[in-house]
Formats: C-alpha cells, structure tokens, sequence
C-alpha cells in the first residue's frame, strides 16, 4: 500500500519540479548541460525516455513544448519476429543554439553552434553551425547571419526590457489599449 501512495505522489511532484524548474529538473532525469541552459515551460514530456542520452551546450534556449526523441517506437510492432529490435542515437546541441515552440528534434541529430531552430520543426538531420532551420523535414532556410541583419533591420529595439515595461511598450508600439 505505501508503495502504491507513493507512486501516486510521485509523479505530481515530479510534474511540479520541471514546472518549477525545469532545468534543474532536466538534470535531475539525466539531461547533460555543459552550461547556461534555458528551458521555458515545463520540461516534464520534453525529454524521451532516455533523457541521458541528450547533451545541451552552453548559451542555449528552448521555447515551450520542444521535444527531444532519442529513439524510434516505429520499430515495435517487429520486435515479435526480431525481439532484440532496438534504435536509438544521442541528441547533441552545440552552444548558441534556439530551439523553438513545439520543435522535434529526432535521434541521431547534431545542432551545430550559432543556430536556431524555427516553431514547429521536425529535425530529422544534422544542423550545420550558423543555420536557421525550419519545415517538416527542417531544412537549412537561412544562415544565422542572414538572420540577424534582418533581425537588426526589424528590430523593436526593447530586448532589454522585461515584464511589465515590456508589456507597455508593445501596448504602445501597436497601438493596443
């Protein structure tokens, strides 16, 4: 009985930690960092079940609901006639890297250094260093450099600001009371 209750507690709690922190909680399940990660969301559901098999660089971002799948379920249903059936391949991301909303990344992928991954991407391949990739399959769309000259040009020139003041001023930049 005690060991039912506290499987029951269990899982909350852990729900509650990679809300609460999910970096912290990204370590905990065996998630490699070798710097400054920021994870914004909970990262309960973003590493598959072999979390240690995911390293993240330094300076690296991952928006809400990325997912990191460092295996392939596709090979189960064969398993009756090959049991020992099994695929699977690390997932490193390099330094410098933005991982957007929703995005996949798949087994066997390397994010190169100074690259972002666009909302919705599915990453079946390798990133070279300096891309901005995107699609299903993600493919290389621009260069990082190509990116941030229009980044620059677009600029709403109030990266500094947070919260609230940020808040306003995007208020007041489109004109919305």
């Amino acid at each position: 009985m005690i060991k039912r209750l506290m499987k029951v507690w269990k899982a909350p709690m852990a729900r509650f930690h990679a809300a609460f922190n999910p970096v912290a909680y990204a370590r905990k399940v065996g998630v490699r960092m070798s710097g400054r990660v920021t994870i914004y969301g909970s990262s309960y559901f973003m590493f598959s079940a072999e979390p240690y098999l995911v390293t993240l660089g330094d300076n690296v971002y991952i928006s809400v609901d990325a997912t990191f799948v460092c295996h392939d379920g596709g090979v189960l249903p064969f398993r009756k006639d090959t049991p020992e059936l099994d695929l699977a391949a690390p997932i490193i991301v390099h330094d410098n890297v933005f991982i957007g909303m929703r995005a996949i990344i798949m087994k066997g992928v390397e994010i190169g250094e100074n690259s972002v991954v666009a909302a919705g991407a599915i990453v079946t391949k390798s990133v070279p260093p300096g891309s901005v990739v995107g699609g299903n399959p993600a493919r290389v769309i621009s260069t990082t450099d190509v990116y941030l000259e229009k980044a620059q040009r677009n600029s709403l020139k109030i990266g500094h600001l947070y919260g609230e003041e940020k808040h306003r001023r995007y208020r007041e930049i489109f004109d919305v009371k």
